[in-house]
């Protein structure tokens, strides 16, 4: 029994697969926040390469990666897909566990796989610099990293808890040439709107988001770039489960379970878009978005219009969402402290596609060391929520007398996230639950927004 499956690179896939071509529901347009109507492409020019755009809204189900992309591709994919046959012993269940490890990129997530193409395109348009938001640190080193190999300038803004938290991560982004600093700022109206109300605020995805696209519009030398959430994000993710589909195949396997966690959908949509196309066509299977309790988007936010950002400057989204407000808890996951999901994601939650489900912290972190101590990579916290949802789902088929096959996504390694497991193994970290009228102030915020339409 094999313990990696492995592809040549001859077998990386060369096409994205854009699951909007075989959903059953169609996603709802963004909204011009000042019309109510639906954003025209012409309206994303002044931030996005036309290219993006057009993937952005593309119904055709294949996407060719151009060459350029599956040159720098080769420098960590195809990544291997291993079976977990040590942490299988230790849970005692009817299980056999695969997991897609993307940590083996240089910056050690998945989030290369789109950054890349995202500096690709804007290389390709003129675009000499580009600002971006990144939570934990992952997306901004690895637009770092991707704008190196094109010559664009980048500037990161980090939201200030997970830079104080997480240092290896700006270390890792100025190293590869980028312009790191903590949201909110004193450079931007955005950030000192946020400062003039909170003087220590520990900053949100959506704060920096705020900063990063009034910078980006504010120059025209520079573009903005987001690390989930879009549709052409979660599209170049669809490589990770295009191989796994491949590497299981190859050892006659197919999951019964697909698990990944979700803080803005990217990661999670990479690997099961793939197979959720299979189980609309009628596949029978089960589809798991692990997310905190701290910010529970999925399984307590509502579905509804609101802005991907805090200060109000992007378009509006039909998404699961806290309101655009809404500051979670400063927990080290930091990946998962979106106040929104990404609105493919919510739309087949809506549809029964995808079970979402909440871990509290301490679990996660639990679980995240169980697996070290038996598969040896540690892995990041983000990634510690999906191995908390593989648990759960082996306790089940224990329980049930079920034979499973899980496949989940290990979407990045713990490596410079070892202060997490510091406080954790200190005793210094507690649970968060998010208490309901903190869910009902931050949707008051929404309450003047367009209602989606009930389908």
């Amino acid at each position: 029994m094999a313990k990696k499956v492995f592809l040549t690179e001859d077998e990386i896939p060369r096409q994205w697969y854009n699951i909007q071509a075989d959903m059953p529901t169609p996603l709802l347009p963004p909204l011009h926040p000042g019309t109510g109507q639906p954003v025209t492409p012409d309206l994303l020019t002044p931030i996005f390469p036309m290219s993006l755009i057009e993937q952005e809204v593309s119904q055709e189900r294949w996407i060719d990666i151009p060459d350029e992309v599956m040159d720098a591709y080769t420098i960590w994919r195809p990544s291997p897909l291993y079976r977990a046959e040590r942490f299988e012993k230790l849970l005692d269940a009817p299980v056999k566990i695969y997991f897609k490890n993307e940590g083996v990129s240089p910056a050690g997530s998945h989030k290369p796989n789109t950054a890349v193409p995202q500096a690709y395109y804007n290389k390709m348009a003129g675009v000499k610099r580009i600002a971006t938001e990144t939570g934990a640190g992952q997306w901004g080193s690895a637009l770092a990293f991707a704008g190196k190999l094109f010559g664009i300038q980048i500037k990161v803004y980090m939201v200030k808890v997970s830079y104080e938290q997480k240092p290896y991560r700006r270390l890792m982004m100025m190293t590869w040439g980028a312009d790191c600093v903590a949201s909110p700022t004193n450079t931007t109206e955005a950030g000192r709107r946020i400062l003039a109300l909170d003087p220590n605020s520990p900053g949100s995805l959506g704060i920096a988001i705020s900063e990063a696209v009034e910078d980006a519009s504010g120059r025209e030398d520079t573009n903005y770039s987001l690390g989930s959430v879009l549709n052409h994000v979660m599209l170049h993710q669809t490589v990770i489960g295009l191989e796994a589909l491949k590497q299981m195949n190859k050892i006659g396997e197919y999951p019964d379970v697909v698990v990944g966690c979700a803080g803005g959908g990217s990661n999670f949509a990479g690997l099961a878009f793939p197979f959720i196309r299979d189980k609309i066509a009628g596949k029978k299977m089960q589809v798991i978005a692990a997310e905190p309790t701290s910010c529970p988007t999925m399984t307590r936010g509502p579905f509804a219009y609101d802005f991907g950002d805090t200060d109000k400057r992007t378009p509006l989204l039909a998404m699961h969402t806290l309101g655009h407000d809404f500051v979670p808890a400063s927990i080290h996951a930091g990946g998962l402290r979106y106040h929104g999901m990404a609105p493919l994601v919510s739309q087949l939650v809506l549809d029964g596609l995808i079970e979402p489900r909440a871990y509290h912290n301490l679990d996660t972190f639990k679980a995240g060391v169980m697996w070290a101590q038996t598969e040896g990579f540690i892995p990041a916290p983000e990634t510690n929520h999906a191995i908390a949802a593989v648990m759960e789902v082996a306790r089940q088929a224990k329980e049930e007398g079920k034979e499973k096959t899980i496949l989940f996504n290990w979407s990045g390694h713990g490596l410079v996230d070892l202060a997490a497991y510091d406080a954790y193994l200190g005793g210094k970290l507690t649970d968060h639950i998010l208490p309901q009228e903190d869910i009902d102030r931050a949707l008051a915020a929404i309450a003047a927004h367009p209602v989606p339409p009930k389908r």
